[in-house]
């Protein structure tokens, strides 16, 4: 992707790898290009102003990182597996050198060993104009000389008494000068001069972070050197004077990679956290690039925001994220348990587990909770309420300690007649949580409810708000909003798991999930069993707009995803080995316009899209053959008269001339024009701040200009 460093726009999608991008560098003898590699085994060359391939070289094997140099003109440097070995995990370093020709696809297999053994992220640094190339890996820093054709070990300790763990993370050679400056995992910093001499060598030693140090970058001139680590502080050491050092301070998450502009003014920082951070020659953040905030794990559900449409769960440490599902944007960050995160491992400190909204996304409910080795479980209810001058939430109640154990489940009530949310927790109990409709009231507690001392799992609205479906281990407890126990459900063997109300017309259906694998559908009309199938549901998911149901089932360490409705017997949609591990998270996003979609088995993707997460942090989506296609499409029905020469004005303007030949010259025998086409139309008539952007709708307009190859001409 290509970012705008001042605006924060995605400029374009360099589209063309077909497995994960790897590593990415200027082309040094031409600024407006990059090198890019990627474990597909090519190196791709591109214009990245226009978003353009120029050019693929295919090297055969799985590339790890890529370096280049200005002095080492048409070689590129790629780290590769040793391919006489492929179970050890050795790698190697190499050089490629780059084929002239004119084609567009190049095979480059003329290679040469430069080190052998190098680590696979590639901690590797060209010298001084190119002289020599320094890589780092456990305990050894390895200097190759180009000249000599030689090259230098220098090992250290793995440790001694005072706990200092010498294992080199990172490398960078000062640009000017001969000195390598290396990062380790104890957090040390040392320089390395008269490393030519094999005996000879000396280095001196910084030492600032507490961590290990991810990434060193020296400036273009040599005068500083930027460090980064998990204290998400970037450190700009002074070359001349090694005491100075300039601070900026919470920019996130752990820093893992520093670039530098060519020209020194901009510095740009990469976090653990999926962020991207640009710098002003280390004196204030100027931009910031951020997606999905990825964190240790997702602990809250993903929900819905009512109001903005945005995707809330974890974020921060310590807050909820909105993410905007269409612009692939982080809208904000919500701070929840309001204290400075500290960043050290082992430290306990609060984290939010559980978020809910209301039906009008007036209210937010969060619960925090800290566990400590030895004492209780610290937990807070928080209650934000929606401030129409901030758009925000405010925090309008705290409760410490709602419940004397974890909270496992809560939800609001869909009634519109009052505001009320219940929350369960494994002290066996209950509670219903009430407010007034007066500006500034609190919450209270108006009622607690448990069954026969049993731990309580799961719980569930009727989408009306007039039951609530509580799972007592292996007993289902259904109740009325007067808090009367109106009937019990029951199917061992198997505790409850999930609970969901069917919507529309099957809301007469309850569904429950349990432990030992059973998928349940009660009716609650006759309060009997309607349906069972045995099935290891992991999750179960209601579209709120539809009867739809989503059942993602684990089998043999894969997902399989079932669409159903809940009083048919056959599934609307149902796809196999979905992804690996579990499905933990899911959430049905409901669409602003309803899609029109005549395939049948995509009918269920018309009102809501379903999105869920792997187990490696991968947010997934399924959809349709999107508007945009449809655009597209209808592009394509634009019909070129051969007689005419057909520009864009042309179509646009070609009803006027129509008009204007009828008058001049009736007689004449009229062009057949092309027909009003439906893309042509939807710019015209479609409001501007609905349409596609005009990139997508340029290119779409040039490729309805060419005429297809399979035409007799």
């Amino acid at each position: 992707k290509v970012y705008s460093s001042s605006s924060e726009e995605c400029v374009h999608d360099l589209q063309g790898h077909t497995d994960l991008v790897s590593g990415i560098v200027r082309n040094p003898s031409n600024h407006l290009q990059v090198y890019s590699c990627s474990a597909d085994g090519t190196v791709r060359l591109w214009d990245f102003t226009d978003g353009i391939l120029i050019k693929t070289f295919i090297i055969g094997y799985p590339i790890y990182s890529i370096y280049i140099s200005e002095n080492h003109g048409g070689v590129v440097f790629v780290v590769v597996p040793m391919a006489n070995d492929k179970s050890s995990e050795l790698f190697q370093l190499v050089a490629v050198h780059l084929p002239l020709s004119g084609d567009q696809e190049v095979e480059a297999r003329e290679l040469s060993a430069v080190l052998c053994d190098v680590s696979p992220s590639g901690a590797a640094s060209f010298g001084r104009k190119g002289e020599y190339i320094a890589a780092v890996k456990g305990l050894q820093l390895e200097v190759f000389f180009f000249k000599k054709q030689k090259s230098h070990r220098f090992f250290l300790k793995s440790g001694n008494k005072k706990g200092a763990k010498n294992a080199f993370t990172c490398v960078s050679c000062h640009p000017k000068e001969d000195c390598i400056a290396t990062g380790h995992e104890d957090g040390k910093i040392r320089l390395w001069r008269n490393f030519n001499q094999k005996k000879e060598y000396t280095y001196s030693t910084l030492h600032w972070h507490h961590g290990a140090v991810n990434t060193l970058q020296f400036t273009p001139e040599g005068t500083n050197l930027l460090s980064g680590g998990i204290e998400s502080v970037l450190v700009q050491w002074h070359y001349t004077q090694e005491n100075q050092k300039d601070f900026l301070p919470r920019l996130g998450g752990a820093i893992t990679h520093i670039a530098v502009s060519p020209d020194g003014s901009l510095f740009c920082t990469s976090h653990s956290d999926n962020k991207i951070t640009i710098i002003q020659s280390c004196v204030k953040v100027s931009a910031i690039i951020q997606g999905l905030v990825k964190g240790e794990g997702v602990r809250t559900d993903l929900t819905i925001d009512p109001r903005s449409k945005a995707l809330v769960l974890n974020g921060k440490p310590g807050h909820l994220q909105f993410y905007s599902l269409h612009r692939d944007k982080l809208l904000y960050n919500l701070d929840i348990v309001q204290q400075e995160y500290i960043h050290e491992e082992g430290l306990d400190q609060f984290e939010v587990v559980k978020a809910a909204f209301d039906t009008r996304g007036n209210w937010l409910a969060t619960v925090e909770e800290r566990t400590q080795k030895g004492s209780e479980l610290e937990i807070n209810l928080k209650l934000w309420a929606y401030d129409e001058q901030t758009q925000s939430f405010m925090l309008n109640t705290t409760v410490t300690a709602p419940h004397e154990d974890q909270i496992t489940a809560m939800c609001f009530s869909p009634s519109p007649e009052t505001t009320m949310l219940v929350t369960i927790s494994f002290d066996g109990h209950f509670k219903a949580w009430l407010t007034e409709p007066e500006e500034g009231a609190c919450w209270s507690c108006d009622f607690v409810g448990g069954y026969h001392h049993l731990k309580p799992g799961c719980c569930c609205f009727s989408a009306d708000g007039s039951l609530l479906a509580v799972g007592f281990q292996e007993v289902v407890t259904v109740w009325s909003p007067s808090w009367e126990l109106l009937t019990t459900l029951s199917q061992p063997p198997g505790a409850i798991r999930d609970l969901c109300f069917g919507r529309l017309s099957c809301s007469k259906y309850l569904l429950g999930t349990s432990t030992k694998n059973q998928l349940c559908c009660w009716n609650l009309l006759t309060c009997s069993l309607e349906w069972s199938t045995p099935v290891d549901v992991s999750l179960l998911q209601a579209d709120p707009l539809s009867e739809n149901m989503a059942a993602f089932c684990s089998q043999s360490g894969c997902s399989d995803l079932f669409v159903f409705k809940p009083g048919e017997p056959r599934p609307l949609y149902s796809q196999k080995a979905l992804c690996t591990g579990k499905v933990q998270r899911a959430v049905f996003a409901p669409r602003d316009q309803m899609l029109e979609s005549c395939e049948e088995h995509a009918q269920w993707l018309n009102r809501s899209q379903l999105y869920f997460f792997t187990q490696h942090m991968d947010l997934m989506t399924f959809s349709t053959k999107t508007e945009e296609d449809r655009l597209l499409a209808s592009s394509k029905r634009l019909m070129v008269d051969d007689s005419v020469a057909v520009t864009p004005f042309y179509l646009l303007l070609g009803k006027h001339r129509q008009q204007q030949e009828a008058l001049t010259n009736p007689m004449a025998e009229r062009i057949q024009l092309p027909q009003g086409s439906i893309a042509i139309k939807e710019l015209l008539y479609t409001p501007a701040h609905v349409l596609p952007s005009a990139s997508f709708l340029c290119s779409m307009f040039v490729r309805s200009l060419l005429i297809s190859s399979s035409s007799a001409r």
